[in-house]
Order: structure tokens, then sequence, then C-alpha cells
């Protein structure tokens, strides 16, 4: 059974920090490069950064570039998103899949694999 794990979310203040992890289970992230996503209910999904295999190449989306970093270790089978300077337009369910899909610029960025594995989320909420 393939689950894709998030975890870390809570309540922050703006200007906070979180850390996110995607744990996966049942599925080997290696050789696939990894997407985090977010969405607010009612809105459609948007995707936020990805991270190729190695962890050497991310893009990211305009909205969180230059705030969040995404991160993988292989070994364990974990992909971190560090997200600073958290703002309350950033309030939304946090979650990772198996495909990246996100525009930076007038550029959209995908990549899948035709495995539609996607985690529950972690619930993000940033508000004074």
């Amino acid at each position: 059974d393939v689950q894709l794990q998030a975890s870390g979310g809570g309540v922050v203040q703006p200007g906070g920090s979180l850390r996110l992890s995607c744990t996966a289970t049942g599925f080997n992230i290696d050789g696939y490069e990894i997407g985090w996503f977010r969405q607010v209910s009612g809105k459609e999904r948007e995707g936020i950064a990805c991270v190729g295999e190695g962890g050497d190449n991310t893009y990211y989306a305009d909205s969180v570039k230059g705030r969040f970093t995404a991160s993988r270790d292989n070994a364990k089978n974990i992909v971190y998103l560090q997200m600073n300077n958290l703002q309350p337009e950033d309030t939304a369910n946090y979650y990772c899949g198996s495909q990246c899909g996100l525009y930076y610029g007038s550029t959209y960025y995908n990549r899948y694999y035709g495995k539609d594995y996607w985690g529950k989320g972690t619930l993000v909420t940033v508000s004074s």
C-alpha cells in the first residue's frame, strides 16, 4: 500500500517558519521528482515546489520562491519543505505527490511518471 504522508503542519504567526516532511512508504522515491502542492478549500490545487531526483534541482512557484526550500533524503525516503516568512495567504493543506506541476513566471514545469501517488496532507495555518 503506497502512502505519501505529509507532516509538520500547524499554526504559526506571520513571519514564522515550519518544516514539512513527506514520508513515503510502499514507494521508493529514488528516481522520481517529487512535488509539493497546496490547496485551499474551494480552490484549485497549486503546485508550489518540485525537487529533482538527486535533490540538486529544485523548482518553485513564484508565490513561494525565496521563502520555501525543498529537499530530500532518498536514503530515508523523505522529502522536506522548509517554509520561512510564512504569510496568511500560505494557509492551506499541504501535501506531496509523485509528480511535479507548477508555474514559475510564464513557464510550466511538469514531471509525470504515470503514477498518481498522493499524500493526505498536513494543514498549515498562518494567523496572528
